[in-house]
């Protein structure tokens, strides 16, 4: 069965879907949407603040005032230019840009859509525990301060859950809505709950036009369907295709891509079982992460050295020992409830073979699997012992220490592992004061080595994305931050 699909042909696909609002187009070859399969449905209403902020920029919905390039350096995006005036200020220039509702882009527009970012609950990670602020000083001009020094401001700036939105976002109290109120090459016309959303192309984008004339968006969180879509036709991109459907396309319709992902063992250690360090360490102990990367990911992954992986160049080579670990006890039984979600096919299969190393040592392994957004709300409220998570390490701001401070500190918006150790806060905080792109490495590297001593991460593999691409498509944007999908140059 295996081989015959390997060699079932690739639909070319490209054909303009019924019911979408967009006009044949006037660029060379445009005229036809694009169709797309993405592995997570929004898990907060497309709210840029959380999971879903990246949902928006890599369907070119949103953006923010900087971009990431391919170093990982802050690079214009709404803003053109930027430049220092003190420790804790930054004078931020504004391209000439519109709105898709019609409005400009002005400096007192950014102003309000920071302001509001800064006052969300829980904050954007990029932000957590940073308190900025925002003041038009003329139409064109920005400023943007901290409460306390932060030389990574422009690349912060650049993190998803800080796009850029119109006053129409935020008419509703409690709830924000980015149809119509970006700034992208495409605008959010509809959004069907959790199965579809309908883009079309804005004609006022100041990037130029899009080569397709929209995006129909199908979220199909199970894999196996989505390269089924894609063999058959009826979907032009499809997001995160597990490693085992990988062999039934054809190589021609698949890239695979180095990230900054990492997947890890989160163990609560503020609640239940792993509240011991002791058995934290056992936990760990148990673990065998080169059988998971052989095994589970069929060799489309690296084993776990750390919360940065292979993607991340420079790591490896300023790595620190982690100090301060447990003695590991003898579980005796001990039961825990070890979770994660389906929307990536291969975490329920690792949590398969994670249950029976657990069990191996001594525990006893309850497994809760369900969708995402089904998920995370549990997962933040600390109900589980144990969480399987598969993370971009370097997705909200492109620094080091930003994920490590959200994930991992007393006071961080996605502390999953639900840490708070003094240590650890004290080496974050370290970190997050230093300047200089070396220098602030080495701290990332030596709070990385605090928070591995804690037993309460243990990273499991280091994946590489695999998206597979109709033979018609062309310009799929494909990067390390998995920000960004479909873009101007993105056409059939």
């Amino acid at each position: 069965m295996l081989a015959a699909l390997a060699v079932a042909p690739l639909l070319a696909g490209c054909f303009a879907s019924g019911g979408a609002s967009g006009s044949p187009g006037d660029e060379p070859g445009g005229g036809a949407r694009l169709r797309v399969a993405l592995a997570f449905p929004p898990a907060e209403r497309l709210s840029p603040y959380g999971a879903d902020g990246t949902i928006l920029t890599r369907l070119g919905v949103t953006e923010s005032l900087t971009s990431l390039d391919g170093n990982g350096a802050a690079a214009p995006a709404l803003a053109s230019s930027w430049r220092q005036e003190g420790a804790r200020s930054w004078l931020f220039t504004l391209r000439e840009a519109t709105f898709h509702d019609g409005s400009d882009v002005t400096a007192q527009a950014v102003a309000a859509s920071l302001a509001q970012a800064a006052r969300a609950e829980p904050a954007p990670a990029a932000v957590s525990g940073l308190t900025l602020t925002a003041r038009a000083v003329d139409r064109h001009r920005v400023r943007i301060t901290t409460g306390r020094p932060d030389p990574i401001l422009p690349l912060r700036l650049s993190s998803p859950g800080l796009a850029v939105l119109s006053a129409k976002a935020y008419a509703h109290r409690g709830a924000v809505d980015p149809a119509g109120s970006g700034t992208g090459p495409f605008v959010l016309k509809k959004v069907s709950g959790a199965s579809s959303a309908t883009l079309d192309r804005y004609d006022g984008y100041w990037g130029g036009h899009a080569r397709a004339t929209g995006i129909d968006v199908r979220f199909i969180p199970d894999g196996t369907a989505r390269t089924n879509a894609l063999r058959s036709g009826d979907i032009d991109i499809a997001e995160a295709v597990p490693v085992a459907q990988a062999a039934t396309l054809d190589e021609r319709t698949r890239r695979e891509t180095a990230t900054t992902r990492t997947t890890s063992l989160l163990l609560n250690s503020r609640s239940g079982v792993f509240q011991d360090a002791g058995l934290r360490a056992a936990a760990r102990a148990a673990v065998d992460t080169s059988g998971l990367a052989r095994g589970v990911y069929e060799g489309h992954a690296d084993r776990g050295a750390g919360i940065y992986g292979p993607a991340v160049s420079w790591a490896a080579g300023k790595r620190v020992v982690p100090v301060g670990r447990a003695a590991a006890k003898r579980p005796g039984g001990a039961a825990v409830t070890l979770a994660t979600y389906d929307n990536r096919p291969e975490l329920p299969e690792a949590v398969q073979v994670l249950k029976q190393q657990l069990e191996q040592a001594g525990f006893a392994v309850k497994l809760v699997v369900r969708e995402y957004s089904r998920l995370e709300g549990d997962a933040l409220a600390g109900k589980f012992d144990a969480f399987v998570l598969a993370r971009n390490s370097l997705v909200d701001t492109g620094d080091p220490v930003a994920v490590l401070a959200s994930d991992y500190t007393c006071d961080g918006g996605y502390n999953l592992a639900r840490l708070c150790d003094k240590g650890v806060d004290r080496a974050v905080a370290a970190a997050e004061r230093t300047a200089g792109t070396a220098q602030r490495q080495d701290a990332a590297m030596r709070a990385e080595a605090a928070i591995l001593g804690t037993d309460t991460v243990v990273p499991l593999v280091h994946q590489r994305v695999i998206t597979g691409v109709g033979a018609a498509v062309e310009g799929v944007l494909l990067d390390p931050y998995e920000r960004t999908l479909v873009g101007t140059g993105t056409r059939c």
